[in-house]
């Protein structure tokens, strides 16, 4: 029930952070150098970057999360899945995917090719 949750919280997540962030950065962009300069200080830089890589990994997480919680609905969906031990089970893998998928994901963004 919970992954559930998490898989209606992490679509909402980043249908809303995600809009916003679009609609920020090509508010930015359309405003001029100095406002884009601005967004990109403030979401890119490593000193001050912090802030971009929270949202980023979230919404990186998110994007895995509800991936895999879609692909156990579609299973589900299909009538396989409901008994107790291998629902609990794929429920868990959900969560254990999407985490390992955020990590690979950053590292290979962060450590280069």
């Amino acid at each position: 029930m919970m992954v559930s949750i998490i898989h209606r919280i992490t679509g909402d997540g980043m249908a809303l952070v995600g809009t916003l962030l679009l609609v920020w950065w090509l508010a930015a962009l359309a405003a001029g150098p100095a406002s884009y300069e601005s967004f990109t200080w403030l979401f890119g830089s490593w000193a001050h970057g912090a802030l971009g890589y929270v949202v980023g990994v979230g919404l990186t997480f998110s994007l895995f999360q509800h991936i895999a919680g879609g692909i156990r609905h579609f299973v589900m969906d299909t009538g396989a899945g409901y008994e107790l031990k291998g629902n609990r089970m794929v429920a868990w893998l959900t969560l254990c995917v999407s985490t390992m998928a955020t990590i690979l994901f950053w590292a290979y963004l962060l450590g280069g090719k």
